[in-house]
């Protein structure tokens, strides 16, 4: 998958690209860095209606390779050190969206499946029991 990246494109539109093709992961875009294995602050969120020129100081255009076996990590270096821009990639657990903080080492494969296989179980679970305690 190719991300395009420029200064007209939104962040929704990065945001679109990502999720059709891993419909259980997100980026999110701030700010500020963040330390690897570590979570950006809610503060710093940029809003998904901004053009990229409108939240970056890096002004190159070009495009990012997202292969299965890209790293979380890699992703959101190369994010930073080509285009300036500041990502955290979140994984769905369940009805809620986590920071891979702990987990930027996963290939992108690895957290699709693992959020996929959770909601599956998930599902599963309340297929079997409409009231289940979670």
């Amino acid at each position: 998958m190719k991300l395009i990246i420029n200064d007209t494109i939104s962040i929704f539109e990065i945001q679109d690209q990502f999720s059709k093709k891993y419909p259980f992961l997100k980026i999110e875009f701030f700010s500020q860095p963040h330390d690897i294995h570590v979570g950006s602050r809610k503060e710093n969120l940029i809003p998904a209606n901004l053009q990229l020129k409108d939240c970056r100081k890096k002004h190159n255009e070009g495009t990012i390779e997202l292969e299965p076996e890209t790293t979380v990590a890699q992703l959101e270096r190369q994010f930073q050190e080509i285009f300036g821009l500041y990502i955290q990639v979140f994984r769905k657990s369940g009805n809620v969206w986590i920071e891979t903080t702990v987990t930027d080492d996963w290939t992108f494969a690895k957290q699709n499946d693992e959020a996929e296989s959770f909601y599956q179980e998930m599902e599963s679970i309340k297929r079997n029991d409409p009231n289940p305690p979670i």
